[in-house]
């Protein structure tokens, strides 16, 4: 039997590992000239297939299916909506801008638990939640009057559509997370090909593509099962690490050097997050 210790330590490597993951998602849409609607049409593809073939291998995908129920189709209907809004974000605006205006959504959730189910916002959660909303001010204003402010707004929309996500599982933590993630995937099929034209994209392409799928999958079965194994204060500070090692790759790969305007609206975004969830935690220490 595996100790509490072990499984808490295999949830930190979990999740970190899954927020390096997800910090390579720019890299995958930028890196090719598909448009918007041909990238979330091959990255759903491939992402729910590799889940699906998960969930059959171990037997679980009719008891996933059952007991998703109304909840489920919430989810897999919002997240569609967010990643539609994510992907096309990264099109329009900075890898470094979409990130840190997503590192925002844990503050964005404890806000939107406390206005729409009267959740107690702790003294910390609550600075942390203004910090971060001047953080993502601050960082959009550096593209009021230019071609990013778009971006940045589709940004913006994908954290409150996580947000909200963040606070179904709250309200119903028995929903599962791997279907409703192949639902949303499914979900946006039918309007990338009216919109798009997914067929046309070069195989080279569809190769990337295809490795965005996985990855992306992979990434969220190492963030689900992480979850199991630390607790959520915890897991909202690891999975920041994701915020600043996107813009990290992005400028590796892509010389991409975001404005003055990013860098402090991002640090402020991270000091909040960070800031608020360490005191969190050094409180339930004390406690």
């Amino acid at each position: 039997m595996i100790s509490n210790k072990t499984s808490h330590r295999t949830g930190i490597w979990l999740m970190v590992l899954s927020a390096i993951i997800f910090s390579t998602a720019g890299l995958f849409t930028k890196g090719v000239g598909a448009g918007t609607w041909d990238v979330i049409f091959w990255r759903g593809v491939f992402a729910a297939l590799i889940v699906m073939a998960l969930l059959a291998g171990r037997g679980q995908l009719r008891v996933e299916i059952a007991k998703s129920g109304p909840t489920g189709l919430l989810v897999a209907i919002i997240s569609a909506i967010s990643t539609a809004m994510f992907i096309a974000a990264f099109k329009s605006t900075s890898i470094a801008n979409v990130a840190l205006i997503y590192a925002a959504a844990p503050m964005l959730a404890a806000f939107l638990a406390w206005v729409l189910l009267r959740e107690r916002m702790t003294r910390p959660v609550m600075i942390g939640a203004i910090g971060a909303f001047i953080g993502v001010a601050v960082l959009m204003s550096g593209s009021f009057g230019g071609v990013n402010i778009f971006g940045d707004l589709l940004a913006l929309g994908m954290t409150i559509g996580m947000g909200i996500v963040i606070v179904i599982y709250r309200i119903f933590p028995e929903t599962p997370t791997a279907i409703p993630m192949v639902g949303s995937s499914v979900l946006l099929l039918p309007a990338c090909l009216v919109f798009g034209d997914p067929m046309s994209v070069a195989h080279s392409e569809i190769a990337i593509l295809a490795g965005f799928g996985v990855v992306f999958a992979l990434a969220s079965i190492l963030l689900a099962e992480a979850a199991k194994r630390v607790p959520s204060g915890e897991a909202a500070l690891l999975s920041s690490l994701e915020a600043p090692l996107a813009p990290l790759w992005a400028w590796m790969v892509f010389a991409e050097m975001p404005p003055p305007a990013t860098f402090i609206g991002g640090v402020m975004i991270l000091a909040a997050v960070v800031g608020s969830q360490i005191r969190r935690n050094t409180r339930g220490r004390n406690c």
